[in-house]
């Protein structure tokens, strides 16, 4: 591997170790204002909005410049939206902003990829980004819990964190610039690749021009076999996952009894689990191999059943860390397939900017579903079924697309 790409890795990390603290804050101070329950899966849905909307033309902005220079300026549209917080505006606005910058940064930090490393290369690369991005996950929410939950920690905080005239002297605000410098840590690590990834001529178009080609980007990626089954089982693993993540929070204060900073934590266990099957698809799985993993999310689907039996800690961290290897197993090589297909058939950004809107939309179909049924007091167990009732189906629908049109 180069040296840019561990760049990338590592500037990765840090703004999604960011991400991840951020939304535990969000958590914390929609609970805190005393919001209703469904507005927590809002703050998802607020993020992945701008991953729907700019779709059509986050794709041409990473093609536009070189990639490197993209990730540093969207970081920093993330540092500001946190800073928002400050200024005491909504945290639905202040996350909402940060998945803006999040928008722009996914296709040229995945586009980038493709770009700098040969495609036999891929699957292992992906498994360093996912993997990475996981561990900033778990370390993301544990250090979220910490900072907003933890009065230990808050109390520390507020020792060493510089205040004056009233700035930076409430656990909010300590717990504010803690995520900046993350972010700022990141935009760092940017400088390192930030003339990285090649310019695309045609990214400069009209807003016609950029709709139709995004419309037919999506259709050529849909269209292709490959790329339809890779793009069904990434949706299906991000539309699941986020509910999942705001899920584990809920059932892991109901049916464990543990605090918001210790069910982050338990959180970070899932996403444990993620970071090793992301590590063993990347040394195991050839891309040319990539189909044969599909069985696992069956598997997975079946897992997520069984936490309805789980009523201690000693059975869910090793239920939950098992999940999480079949789900890092199951969507790192159906990722390096649609990373693959996209960048044979058509630009690196768009392709990553096409599955952006596709799992997206997923993402917001699901948080929606899962807002409607805290809505309606559906209760959790029915959720947590109905969800791996959703991913095991799916899975083999999809199985049999794979299946059928290989032996055509």
């Amino acid at each position: 591997m180069k040296p840019a790409f561990f760049a990338i890795v590592g500037a990765q990390f840090f703004s999604s170790l960011a991400d991840s603290a951020l939304f535990i804050l969000c958590v914390s101070l929609v609970t805190t204002l005393a919001f209703p329950e469904w507005m927590t899966p809002m703050l998802k849905m607020g993020f992945v909005l701008s991953y729907i909307l700019l779709a059509p033309f986050a794709g041409a902005f990473a093609d536009m410049f070189p990639k490197g220079r993209v990730m540093l300026a969207t970081n920093t549209i993330k540092m500001l939206g946190c800073s928002l917080i400050l200024a005491k505006a909504n945290p639905l606005l202040a996350y909402g902003i940060v998945g803006f910058g999040a928008s722009a940064y996914s296709p040229a930090k995945y586009g980038i990829l493709a770009e700098v490393l040969p495609a036999r290369r891929l699957v292992a690369a992906n498994g360093w980004i996912e993997g990475s991005t996981v561990v900033a996950m778990i370390l993301g929410t544990i250090l979220g819990g910490l900072i907003s939950a933890n009065q230990h920690t808050i109390a520390w905080l507020l020792r060493v964190t510089p205040a004056h005239d009233g700035i930076m002297d409430t656990p909010v605000s300590a717990a504010v610039l803690v995520i900046v410098l993350t972010y700022f840590v990141a935009g760092v690590l940017n400088l390192c690749v930030l003339n990285a990834g090649p310019r695309y001529a045609k990214a400069r178009r009209s807003l016609p021009a950029l709709l139709l080609d995004f419309y037919r980007c999506n259709s050529t990626l849909w269209r292709d076999r490959e790329g339809r089954v890779s793009l069904g089982v990434t949706s299906l693993f991000w539309g699941a996952g986020m509910v999942l993540q705001i899920l584990l929070l809920a059932w892991a204060r109901s049916a464990l009894g543990l605090s918001l900073d210790k069910a982050a934590a338990l959180q970070g266990v899932f996403a444990l689990g993620v970071v090793i099957g992301a590590a063993i698809a990347g040394k195991t799985v050839p891309l040319v191999r990539s189909m044969a993993v599909m069985p696992v999310g069956i598997v997975l689907g079946v897992g997520l059943c069984a936490m309805v039996f789980v009523h201690t800690v000693q059975v869910a961290l090793p239920l939950l860390l098992a999940i999480g290897v079949l789900a890092g197993l199951f969507v790192v090589p159906m990722n390096a397939i649609l990373q693959h297909r996209g960048h044979s058939l058509m630009s690196a950004g768009q392709s990553i900017a096409v599955q952006n809107f596709n799992e997206n939309l997923a993402i917001l179909a699901m948080t929606a579903s899962y807002a409607m049924a805290l809505q309606i007091k559906l209760e959790m167990n029915t959720v947590l079924v109905l969800l791996g009732i959703l991913i095991a189906l799916t899975t083999i629908y999809l199985r049999a697309v794979a299946n059928s049109a290989r032996h055509a």
